[in-house]
């Protein structure tokens, strides 16, 4: 579950973290009052992704006409692919200067990671590129936490040794996230030192994890009304499906996380790229396959989609007939390859061969065949 900057700002504000004055406006009027209230502002748009301000949606406004017309600006815009609904109008900061702090969690090290660097305002993962020596990293004992001594050195590699006190005591306050939340990440870019010295969140960003949701419904209940999440991955989840966007512009369904991962590795190998990550699971019915296509399709760079089901307790002629009257249903008119193996997979190649969708012989073949359509596609 992602949070928007100002929900995520709430929720460190109760952790104890410095954060500046603001209020939610969902119209240019309530943005004028806004800053009529609070002096000069940052008009940033809410939505779950970064870049708002190469995007054009953050304007600084001194006056609550420049208010008016910056939120007129950025209300309803698109920002990779989300249409901004509301914008946070916040007390303008005087900067001094600029810090990035963050946690996430490092699956390679199968692990949570701490990083702190001086060069903040920027996106982590071009710090990184540039200049990875100027990010300090710190791998806590998830058992125990960040010790004191710990934090220190993490800021002192930093080269922030002048602000250990102060950054060491917000660093301790952030990590409560991890056990109090659940977040797997938790990022404050930039975390902001002021001229008179106070250490402010100047952005937040905060991720709690979906399977301890339940754990945590006073976060849905207090902001599932405007949480807005990938367009695509919120009509899935509704659907009970397990999905998760990608950015390329092959559809993938499968059934079983291996199955899928095993797939997406597949069309890459060969030349293409996956536009989604798709698990109908095991067992799943006409219904569930349905679905699936039907959001796989919302998507409008899907040029194709591949679909390769291996029957256990999926049955292949169930699969088929979701598959065929999804198709009829939804006037799919794109390149469509069905890999189709197990449980009566005989009785399934049967019933796609009678609609005119040819099964491939193996999830390979299907693979070069769907990245060879869709290239055709495309021309």
């Amino acid at each position: 579950m992602k949070l928007l900057e100002y929900q995520a700002k709430e929720v460190l504000a109760s952790l104890g973290i410095a954060i500046p004055p603001g209020k939610v406006a969902r119209t240019p009027d309530e943005a004028a009052a806004a800053c009529a209230e609070l002096g000069p502002v940052a008009v940033k748009a809410q939505v779950p992704v970064g870049g708002r301000g190469k995007a054009g949606g953050i304007k600084l406004a001194r006056t609550p006409d420049e208010a008016r017309a910056a939120a007129a600006q950025i209300i309803g815009m698109d920002i990779k692919g989300f249409k901004v609904p509301l914008v946070y109008c916040e007390t303008a900061l005087e900067i001094d200067r600029e810090i990035y702090l963050g946690f996430t969690v490092d699956r390679d090290a199968r692990a949570n990671i701490l990083m702190l660097s001086a060069k903040g305002g920027m996106e982590i993962e071009q710090v990184a590129e540039e200049s990875p020596e100027s990010i300090a990293r710190l791998y806590p004992n998830p058992w125990r936490g960040p010790l004191d001594f710990e934090l220190t050195q993490l800021v002192y590699e930093a080269g922030l040794g002048e602000l250990a006190r102060p950054l060491t005591s917000l660093i301790k306050k952030l990590y409560r996230a991890i056990p109090e939340l659940d977040a797997v990440t938790a990022e404050i870019n930039p975390l902001v030192v002021t001229k008179s010295g106070e250490v402010i969140a100047g952005d937040a960003k905060l991720e709690v994890d979906e399977s301890a949701a339940w754990r945590h419904k006073d976060l849905e209940q207090r902001y599932g009304g405007v949480l807005e999440g990938d367009p695509f991955e919120v009509e899935a989840k509704k659907l009970g499906l397990t999905y998760v966007s990608l950015d390329g512009e092959i559809g993938i369904i499968g059934n079983g996380a291996g199955l899928c991962m095993s797939t997406l590795d597949l069309v890459q190998r060969a030349g293409g790229h996956a536009a989604n990550f798709c698990d109908i699971g095991g067992g799943a019915k006409a219904e569930v396959v349905q679905n699936a296509l039907a959001v796989i399709l919302m998507n409008p760079r899907v040029r194709g989609v591949l679909m390769n089901v291996f029957g256990g307790i999926t049955r292949g002629d169930e699969v088929a007939k979701g598959l065929v009257a999804a198709r009829d249903n939804l006037k799919m008119q794109l390149p469509l390859v069905v890999r189709l193996s197990g449980t009566r997979e005989a009785e399934g190649r049967k019933i796609l061969k009678e609609n005119g969708i040819e099964p491939g012989a193996n999830a390979w073949e299907a693979a070069q065949k769907i990245v060879e359509l869709t290239r055709v596609a495309a021309k």
